[in-house]
């Protein structure tokens, strides 16, 4: 249980973040480089066909087409300015314990949004292929 819990909030650790970047395709001539990535709260989540794909771990909204000019807390922002870290009025390491929880709190609750919102897409399109044979049949 223990080990769970400090899953949970590792990556409001910076360094953690940090890690995720190894493959980042921009680096020390670009504004976007991990370091800064890390501090606006995302994590590099690649896929085969877009290997610039970031999320932040907090509010999970994922930005890709990153240029080396853009810098990652206007991106953040302007994507999702009501995002509990990036809105944090202090350090991660500053923050009490009760901060802690209701952060940890309201991520949880971006999770099962996002989750809920991906179960309910899956269903609608499950739905449309289906309505599409039935009508098949049908005429």
């Amino acid at each position: 249980m223990e080990a769970q819990m400090a899953r949970e909030f590792e990556l409001f650790i910076y360094e953690n973040r940090l890690k995720t970047f190894q493959d980042w395709p921009f680096n020390e001539d670009c504004v976007c480089t991990p370091e800064k990535m890390a501090k606006s709260g995302f994590i590099h989540k690649p896929l085969d066909n877009s290997p610039d794909v970031a999320m932040c771990f907090f509010c999970l909204k994922e930005l890709e087409g990153w240029e080396p000019e853009d810098d990652p807390q206007k991106e953040h922002r302007s994507h999702s300015s009501g995002c509990g870290f990036l809105n944090l009025k202090k350090n991660v390491e500053d923050l009490t314990v009760e901060e802690i929880l209701k952060l940890q709190k309201e991520r949880l609750k971006n999770i099962v949004t996002k989750s809920c919102k991906e179960g309910i897409n899956k269903f609608k399109d499950a739905a449309k292929v289906k309505r599409q044979k039935i009508l098949k049949k049908c005429s």
